[in-house]
């Protein structure tokens, strides 16, 4: 089923299936796995150029180095703008880091649990410090809602299913937390609040339907 929020359709499973990522199971595989980078525009792309020098020092030499010969961007064989890419798969801007997830968040009475060596991405990593005012990509901030514009004009958003999400899944169920509800901030930044209003009045209507 599809449903139309004014120029935005959007799959019927954004607003019924149950997902929230869990880092602690997938420790970020979406960044490093795949065969292309992360679709960005070319005010994206202005973004990550600007502040490059200051998340520079928390990549590998791999992914500086294909920095430096192919630039932050290349256009893919679909001739989308996507993020470069080490190895065929890796996104240049991830990094590596050990989190520490509060167990008070599971209503657990327990040390911190530590998870090791999770792929984080540079840019998040620099705005959560405050280093930055830009954030990363929309289109990674909406994953698993994957983007796109079709010939009519119009705008359409699908919930993309890939195994590496598998945990989240479970952890969404878990929450009884909507795809569209966990991506609420991310959805208003791209859409706006007014059409995010409109997106939970069609999810209350499909779901007494």
């Amino acid at each position: 089923m599809i449903i139309q929020i004014d120029n935005v359709l959007v799959s019927a499973e954004i607003l019924t299936e149950n997902f929230c990522c869990d880092i602690s199971k997938c420790k970020g595989q979406c960044c490093i796995e795949g065969e292309a980078g992360a679709p960005v525009t070319l005010e994206e792309i202005a973004l990550i150029e600007d502040n490059l020098d200051i998340v520079k020092k928390d990549l590998a030499l791999e992914a500086q180095l294909v920095i430096a010969s192919q630039g932050v961007a290349y256009t893919d064989k679909d001739g989308d703008l996507v993020t470069s890419i080490v190895n065929g798969k890796d996104c240049v801007f991830t990094c590596y880091q050990d989190i520490s997830i509060p167990n008070s968040e599971k209503g657990e009475h327990k040390p911190d649990e530590i998870v090791r060596n999770c792929c984080l991405c540079a840019y998040e990593k620099a705005y959560r410090a405050g280093k930055t005012n830009w954030k990363k990509p929309i289109s990674c901030a909406l994953y698993p809602i994957r983007e796109s514009k079709l010939s009519n004009g119009l705008t359409a958003l699908v919930y993309h299913r890939w195994d590496v999400c598998k945990d989240a899944i479970k952890k969404g169920n878990e929450l009884s937390l909507p795809l569209y509800k966990f991506l609420k901030d991310p959805l208003i930044e791209r859409f706006g609040e007014e059409w995010y209003e409109g997106l939970c009045t069609a999810a209350k209507e499909l779901t007494t339907q």
